[in-house]
Formats: C-alpha cells, sequence, structure tokens
C-alpha cells in the first residue's frame, strides 16, 4: 500500500459539513431556543426514533448497567480514572497576589465554571473513555455540576459503558438527548434543562457546527475534525510499529490523516509493506484503506531537522517519535497536540490508560490550542487595591493617559478623588 498522497491536500481536507448541515442545525437551534423541550422531544423523535418517553437515566438504569458490563470492565475504568487524574493534578493553579510598598494589593484570582455539558457520542460511536477525559479535568477544576447528553435509540437505552463511565466519573445527570438539539438545549436551556457554560466532547458534523454556532452565548472545547497522527522516524524504527501506528488512526474515520516522515527510504518501503499485510487482519480495514489512499503520506527527508520542520508546520494532534533518544527530540517540537515518546508509548495508550488527555486540536489548531485541561474548566479575574496615596503616584500620569484618548471622564475619575 503506497502513501504518496500531497501534503498540501492533507492539510487542506474538509473536516466538517456542508452549508446544509449548517442551515439544518440553524433551524434546530433557533426552534430549541424557541419552543424549549417541546422542539427537544420532536428532533429525538425525529431523528432517534425516541418518543415520548424520560429524558432522564435513572439511578436503577446505571446500577444495571454497571452490574452488566462486570468488575473486570469497572476495575479497568477505575485504573484509567486513577492515572488521569495523577496526571490532570499537576494543571490545578492557583491564585496570587503582590503586595507593593505604597501599599497597594493587586492579584488574580480563580474560579471554576459552574454547569458544564459533556457531549457523548451514542450512536455507530461509543465512547468510554471520553467521558473520563472530559469530566475528570472539570472535577479537579471545582465544576460543581457536571451534565450528560447522549442520544437513543427507539428503546431509549444509553450504552451500558457511557452509564458506566459515568458511574466512575460521578456524573448523576445524563440526558437521553443527543445531535444538535443537545447542543441547543445545553447552550439555551429548556422548561427542565439548565443551561451551561461550557459544552465539552465530541460529535457528528451537526454536532460540531452547532458548537460552532453557539459559542459566544456558551464556551465550547474545540471544533474537533478526523483525527490525524504523524510519526518522525529514523532507521532505527519498526515499520511494523509505524504500520499499526498509521492504522489506529485511520480505523477512526475515511477522512483521517495518517503521515510518515522518515530519514530512511527504506524504512518507508518495509512501512507499506507492513501495512498490506496488517490491514487484512482488522476489522474496519475499507474505512483503513479509504483514509490512507486519501488522506496517507510518507515522506523522505535528510535529516531529523527536516522532519521537525515538516511536523511544525502540520501541527498535528498526535505526534509519535521513534527515534534513537525519543524523550531527547522534545526541544525540536513546536506545535503537536500530544507526544508519544519511543516504540513503546504507542498513541493508543494515551487514548485510554497513559493519563494525558485525549481531546486534542486537530486540523492544524495545535498552533494555538492545547490538550483539554484542567484550564479549561475555569476562569480568572484580576483584583487590585490601592490606598489613596497610592492613587496619588499614578494619578497625574493616569489622567494625561485618558486626555490623550479624548476620555475626560476617565481623567475626571481620578481628579475627583483629590479636589
Amino acid at each position: 500500500m503506497k502513501l504518496n498522497r500531497n501534503l498540501e491536500q492533507i492539510k487542506n481536507r474538509q473536516s466538517n459539513g456542508n452549508e446544509k448541515v449548517i442551515q439544518i442545525v440553524r433551524e434546530i437551534l433557533s426552534d430549541v431556543k424557541e419552543n424549549g423541550d417541546a422542539a427537544v422531544r420532536k428532533y429525538i423523535e425525529k431523528f432517534d426514533g425516541y418518543k415520548g418517553g424520560k429524558l432522564l437515566v435513572t439511578e436503577d438504569e446505571v446500577k444495571q448497567a454497571v452490574s452488566r458490563v462486570g468488575l473486570d470492565f469497572m476495575r479497568i475504568l477505575e485504573r484509567a480514572a486513577a492515572e488521569i487524574t495523577a496526571f490532570h493534578k499537576k494543571q490545578i493553579l492557583k491564585p496570587w497576589q503582590i503586595k507593593k510598598p505604597n501599599g497597594a494589593v493587586l492579584g488574580q484570582i480563580i474560579r471554576p465554571l459552574q454547569r458544564v455539558a459533556l457531549y457523548v457520542p451514542g450512536g455507530t460511536a461509543v465512547y468510554p473513555s471520553t467521558v473520563l477525559m472530559n469530566s475528570i479535568p472539570a472535577r479537579l477544576a471545582g465544576v460543581p455540576e457536571i451534565v450528560i447528553f447522549t442520544p437513543v435509540k427507539g428503546d431509549g437505552c444509553v450504552a451500558d459503558v457511557i452509564l458506566a463511565a459515568a458511574k466512575v466519573a460521578g456524573i448523576k445527570t445524563i440526558y437521553k438527548i443527543g445531535g444538535a438539539q443537545a447542543v441547543a438545549a445545553a447552550a439555551y436551556g429548556t422548561e427542565t434543562i439548565g443551561k451551561v457554560d461550557k459544552i465539552v466532547g465530541p460529535g457528528n458534523s451537526y454536532v460540531a457546527a452547532a458548537k460552532r454556532l453557539v459559542y459566544g452565548q456558551v464556551d465550547i472545547d474545540m471544533i474537533a475534525g478526523p483525527s490525524e497522527i504523524l510519526i518522525i522516524a529514523d532507521e532505527t524504527a519498526n515499520p511494523k510499529y509505524i504500520a499499526a501506528g498509521l492504522m489506529s488512526q485511520a480505523e477512526h474515520d475515511k477522512q483521517a490523516s495518517c503521515i510518515l516522515v522518515a530519514t530512511s527510504e527504506k524504512v518507508i518501503k518495509e512501512t507499506e509493506l507492513e501495512l498490506a499485510k496488517q490491514i487484512q487482519k482488522l476489522r474496519r480495514g475499507e474505512i483503513i484503506r479509504e483514509s490512507l489512499e486519501n488522506y496517507g503520506a510518507a515522506v523522505l527527508v535528510t535529516d531529523l531537522d527536516r522532519a521537525f520542520e515538516i511536523s511544525n508546520s502540520i501541527a498535528p494532534e498526535h505526534l509519535e517519535i521513534l527515534t534513537r533518544n525519543p524523550i531527547l527530540m522534545l526541544d525540536k517540537v513546536q506545535n503537536a497536540g500530544s507526544i508519544f515518546c519511543g516504540e513503546y508509548t504507542p498513541e493508543p495508550l494515551g487514548d485510554y490508560m497513559s493519563g494525558t488527555n485525549h481531546v486534542l486540536p486537530t486540523g492544524g489548531t495545535a498552533r494555538f490550542y492545547s490538550p483539554l485541561g484542567v484550564y479549561d474548566f475555569v476562569k480568572f479575574s484580576s483584583y487590585s487595591c490601592f490606598p489613596r496615596e497610592a492613587l496619588a503616584e499614578y494619578k497625574d500620569d493616569v489622567c494625561k493617559f485618558a486626555e490623550l484618548e479624548g476620555l475626560g471622564a476617565h481623567a475626571g475619575s481620578i481628579k475627583v478623588r483629590f479636589e
């Protein structure tokens, strides 16, 4: 299987929907904003086939789901939660204060968001790991109320693994609502659903479009596109591992991008042979094949400096470094969502168990976005407290500054205190 697509074509691939999707989503958002619960029920019946049932998951449903998934899966969830917690605890920020010799006090306070919605897919894709990755940083930030929105089918049942993950995450409020109508209910609120401060979590093109359109009314995590991986390899890299790593992302989506940048032509050729061999054993082989054919690439470079230059220009969601002493290569990384160093740190480890977050910037946005973290669920307020004597030291300069900008009332607010 040849990896020879043009890099610019990969970077410019479309990630979300079209104008028709956006128009449909606009209508749904407007309807839910105006008609609340009635509109929500109309759309979950229309799109999901769920008629007239309860919108909230009951405690009994959660208990039954936990029983069905079994003790071993609950153990795995608990272990993953512990690893995610340990990593994200390091992100907790502290308020600070400075006291000046003139008696002025300045500082910054940090406050958690009060109510956050986590969107969890429930159609062809079911990701209990996403429940943990989104909720644990929010909990560590001190968010008092986290709610889940997830679609159901006609039977009104949420996937057992999602309910089990919610149990581990301590989330008790779970709405059987998906799609753009879920985003609308979370952003605007309805008669029975309280509006939130932020919406996080992945979804289909309708969910992504809805999140984009409600941004400003509420905050969102990011606009996520198809999955991406870029692997930098030298002559020591194992082609078996490279091929497996590329396919681990290709199986997500036909638009997933999988790029190998290598200093060895031999490694590239052997990786292509491994792709053809390994794909035969995989259930999602057709998706993988289409992804690799449309958005797969192999680039031969003269040295690792050039390899990292290409990687930084692409700003991949996932970056695997398969070189000698990979940890020493971190200084060369400028833009990447999450970095995996060495042949025994495959990307799927980060998806589930290492502790790093798998909610990551895509489509080149790692140039300015970061992985989801505790810092995404807090806000900052600055404060200052000046005694009269301290204000006196600044008054003339502040007044002159204000008058230069033509803001006489600003200057007057200072002067009046010294008349």
